[in-house]
């Protein structure tokens, strides 16, 4: 992510707050002698805001229950879940990458969804989702976000180059590429110091290519594979031509760094990046932002069709909370994700995803926001739903990720050449699955 992992804007805040107006997460039956359960997120503090009026506007429901919301920073998300969540007073609800999820099941930090609340996102998401938020054919969590990747592309550079349309295929890429490329111009711009950012790119024009990053068991990498080789040795064709510059795509997981500040001062003319980012262009471009137009991932030499990565996001609920706390968190996720929570049909879980330029995964959400989600910017991104190749998630996927980060970032500065590095990849993705099985 980001959120993504993906991954959401204002990821810099490091608060806790509540609807109780306590410091920070306070002791079950304490004061009026209301349930109390923590929600913890990533979130910055305008959705923040959003989610605690849906703790109050919940409360005034249910007197009995009370909300605290704590927001860290994105990279502090996962361990602050791993230090606190361990104690039974630590955060009772949390938000979740779904390649987190085998782990946090294994390691017995993830409840099992009850009877009810499985039905009800069986029967009101996509299968694909549902598939993402589920492990050993149980649901663990309530689905929420989902995020796929597209070209973005600046259209004042594209024309002062005399290019018309977005390239389709990786030959025209290549040719766009080196015609964006002048002076202190790079014609396309590849993440690198993040490891999603770095990986997800690389595995969206994989997925173009017909190859995959694991094998169908998903307990061994397919790097080595041709499709897998062809795309390194269009990594390495643009490296070569110097058609990007890896001093200007530094980034973290909010995006702040060379890689937004470039494509937004005009240095950069194209990248692969999520959806979940159109805030932080709309804010750092303001008028400009309609500059900014989309286009499916271009095809590869041995692919057929356009496919992106794509990740989720859900909901749990700590299964180290005492039962009333756990049945607290789950008829709060219920009206967080229903739709009768939110503003015309929606619900508040889909209106503060909307919020973000987020694409919610209920399929009422969807169609309550249609007309914002049919924008020039993100429409790309919705027409790339269902050709779609989700992040395999497994034992070990984070590891792996990490892994592959290392040679891909190699690849960009020129240190190794494609079939090394996938084949390095290769090496070290399989003894991050095999150690995760351990």
């Amino acid at each position: 992510m980001k959120k993504s992992v993906l991954a959401a804007t204002g990821l810099g805040i490091v608060a806790a707050m509540t609807l109780s107006g306590c410091a920070g997460p306070a002791e079950s039956g304490s004061g009026s002698g209301a349930q109390e359960i923590t929600f913890l997120t990533h979130w910055g503090p305008d959705q923040v805001a959003m989610l605690e009026a849906a703790g109050d506007a919940f409360t005034a429901e249910h007197p009995d229950i009370k909300l605290t919301v704590q927001s860290v920073p994105f990279g502090n998300l996962l361990s602050t879940l791993r230090t606190q969540g361990t104690s039974a007073n630590g955060p009772t609800i949390v938000g979740a990458y779904d390649a987190w999820l085998p782990e946090l099941v294994r390691d017995g930090l993830a409840a099992r969804a009850p009877g009810d609340v499985a039905d009800d996102v069986t029967a009101n998401w996509p299968s694909g989702v549902v598939t993402a938020a589920s492990n050993g054919g149980d649901l663990y969590g309530v689905p929420n976000e989902i995020d796929l990747y597209a070209l973005n592309y600046n259209t004042a550079l594209f024309d002062a180059a005399g290019i018309s349309e977005a390239p389709a295929d990786w030959d025209a890429l290549v040719d766009d590429a080196a015609k964006l490329t002048t002076g202190d111009q790079q014609g396309i711009g590849f993440i690198t110091g993040w490891n999603s950012g770095v990986v997800h790119p690389f595995l969206s024009l994989l997925a173009s290519n017909g190859g995959t990053f694991l094998n169908e068991e998903g307990t061994a990498s397919n790097l080595t594979s041709d499709e897998a080789i062809e795309t390194a040795e269009l990594y390495e064709t643009l490296v070569k031509a110097g058609s990007t510059d890896t001093s200007k795509s530094t980034a973290n997981a909010n995006t702040t760094g060379p890689y937004l500040d470039n494509f937004v001062n005009d240095k950069t003319g194209m990248l692969i990046m999520a959806n979940w980012w159109e805030s932080s262009l709309k804010d750092a471009m303001s008028d400009r932002f309609s500059e900014i137009a989309t286009a499916p991932i271009p095809v590869g030499p041995s692919g057929t069709e356009s496919s992106s990565i794509s990740y989720s996001w859900m909901t749990i609920v700590n299964s180290k909370a005492d039962d009333a706390k756990q049945d607290a968190a789950w008829q709060f996720l219920s009206y967080l994700n229903g739709p009768d929570s939110g503003e015309n049909g929606s619900s508040a879980m889909g209106d503060i995803l909307i919020s973000m330029g987020i694409m919610p995964t209920r399929s009422s959400d969807i169609e309550a926001h249609a007309d914002t989600l049919e924008t020039p910017f993100l429409s790309t991104y919705v027409d790339a739903l269902d050709a779609a190749t989700p992040f395999p998630t497994v034992l070990g996927g984070p590891a792996a990720t990490d892994a592959l980060q290392v040679q891909l970032e190699a690849l960009l500065n020129g240190q190794v050449d494609a079939k090394t590095a996938m084949e390095n990849a290769a090496r070290d993705v399989d003894a991050a699955l095999a150690a995760a099985q351990q």
